[in-house]
């Protein structure tokens, strides 16, 4: 039997998020409906309610990322169980299509459908609604800012306890992307520069990364103190408010060649953003661009000349290069070893209903990390 929900939804945008009653489906094969223990507020929903992001679909139920216990298994769906814990992850995996089969789940084709709102296999079907039978979308697949929600297993990932659900959370989105854009996208090597260039939810974990992988310097740049006192505990080096002052030391230390990686963190990006970290680094450095840009920034003030003569490389990324259904477990070990910080990455946890303060606190630097705890 479909049942009742409570979940925050956009309407219209640009707007605020709704908390609002929705009915969600009974699980098809293949899919599991949850009870969503936490969820966490990424930037990335917030540019669903600014339209800097164009959903398919609206209303849609925003949050991809989460943890929860499966209440419910469709027909036909093997491997799967009543009381099973699950983290999400944002891209689907089919594990049939020529990415996934590379080992580049990041990159399943199923990632088109990712804003549409609607079931990948059926465009016409939804996996929310309204009490009048208005069909609701459903972000990335996940609608993890619902008390319960419906999704493909391609969508989750099977945790080995229930233990710590109100942290794993940040294994579904901040945490890989950001730490995979250090160690995978930018191939941090030791002995490296590195600058992380805004340290929010996802630039925290790049600091992460390039210290795991060996970088020297870890450059964090925030005009936030808090974030970048944040970014010296978790292994960044030195901090900065700005990227002028960044470069400035990355060239200091490395006779004026400036950083063998720069990356792009902030939670709005623009064009100006990648020329900065292009400018940044030395001959032959990697500028990895992981935050997202609305969709109407299109021009970047970089001269060719500068990538040609200096051999230098733009690099985008998403989900930071990570593959989920691998590296998820394998930062999860990390955790349980103390390799991996998640705990100190939380700044709050807040009711669903306070989901639009929760938002104003991350946009005015309030919060590393915002979840909401159902």
């Amino acid at each position: 039997m479909p049942i009742t929900s409570r979940a925050a939804i956009v309407r219209k945008v640009p707007g605020e998020f709704e908390v609002a009653d929705v009915i969600v489906d009974d699980p098809r094969q293949n899919e599991i409906r949850v009870r969503v223990v936490a969820a966490g507020m990424c930037h990335s929903d917030y540019h669903m309610m600014t339209g800097d992001s164009v959903a398919g679909h609206l209303p849609m139920v925003c949050g991809h990322e989460g943890t929860g216990i499966v209440e419910s298994v469709g027909p036909n769906t093997p491997g799967w169980a009543v009381g099973d814990a699950v983290v999400f992850t944002w891209i689907p995996s089919c594990g049939k299509c020529r990415w996934c089969a590379s080992g580049m789940t990041n990159l399943c084709d199923r990632g088109r459908y990712l804003l549409a709102g609607h079931r990948f296999d059926d465009e016409n079907s939804y996996r929310f609604a309204l009490a009048d039978g208005t069909p609701v979308g459903q972000m990335c697949q996940v609608g993890s800012f619902s008390e319960h929600t419906l999704v493909s297993v391609d969508s989750t990932i099977k945790l080995p306890s229930a233990d710590d659900l109100d942290k794993l959370w940040l294994l579904g989105c901040g945490v890989g992307t950001g730490w995979g854009s250090a160690v995978y996208a930018a191939e941090t090597a030791p002995g490296d520069v590195v600058i992380v260039m805004g340290v929010g939810g996802v630039g925290i974990n790049a600091v992460q990364g390039a210290h795991h992988a060996g970088a020297v310097d870890v450059i964090a740049v925030d005009p936030v103190e808090l974030k970048r006192e944040a970014a010296l505990r978790l292994g960044a080096t030195h901090a900065f408010a700005s990227m002028d002052e960044a470069a400035d030391y990355a060239r200091s230390v490395t006779n004026g060649q400036g950083a063998d990686r720069a990356i792009v963190t902030v939670g709005v990006v623009s064009g100006e953003h990648v020329a900065q970290a292009v400018s940044s680094i030395r001959k032959g450095g990697v500028a990895v661009i992981t935050g997202i840009a609305p969709d109407s920034e299109t021009g970047i003030p970089i001269s060719p000349l500068e990538l040609t003569r200096y051999q230098k490389r733009i690099q985008g990324t998403i989900y930071g290069h990570a593959n989920p259904q691998a590296d998820v477990l394998r930062q999860l070990q990390m955790y349980h070893a103390g390799q991996l910080k998640l705990d100190e990455l939380i700044t709050k946890m807040y009711p669903l209903d306070d989901i639009n303060q929760g938002y104003r606190d991350m946009i005015e630097g309030r919060n590393i990390r915002g979840g909401i705890l159902f």
